[in-house]
């Protein structure tokens, strides 16, 4: 997939530049028009609203990425303590220990090796 797009002969861009320069266009574009708008409203009280829907968008941002926080946090269950954790780890080693000892733990076969008797296929059953 072609992601460049030519502008004039010998003068190639990406397409993540165009959407870049579209971004930045618009980005002046609200600037302006949002100074425009507080500074030297056309209508009388448009500069009034302007800052509240402002203030208000503001303050909902913060404080939904606040609530946003603390729900996770009210809703996330707690890490197991340290030392309960060693001690399943410890548990667990003197479980592989005895079964090494007792011969029990031998290393299972690689996946695709027959032993003597068992014939090519890795079904398990002898033939």
């Amino acid at each position: 997939m072609n992601k460049e797009l030519v502008l004039r002969e010998g003068v190639r861009v990406s397409k993540d530049q165009v959407v870049g320069a579209g971004l930045v266009a618009v980005s002046i574009a609200v600037i302006v028009v949002y100074v425009w708008l507080v500074f030297f409203p056309p209508w009388a009280g448009v500069d009034l609203i302007v800052l509240k829907l402002t203030g208000a968008v503001a303050v909902a941002g913060v404080f939904g990425i606040l609530a946003w926080i603390g729900y996770t946090l009210a809703t996330t269950p707690p890490p197991k303590p340290i030392e309960e954790i060693e001690k399943e780890l410890e548990e667990e080693l003197k479980k592989l220990e005895k079964e090494l000892e007792s011969g029990e733990g031998a290393p299972a076969k690689p996946v695709g090796q027959a032993s003597a008797g068992e014939g090519s296929r890795d079904s398990g059953v002898s033939q």
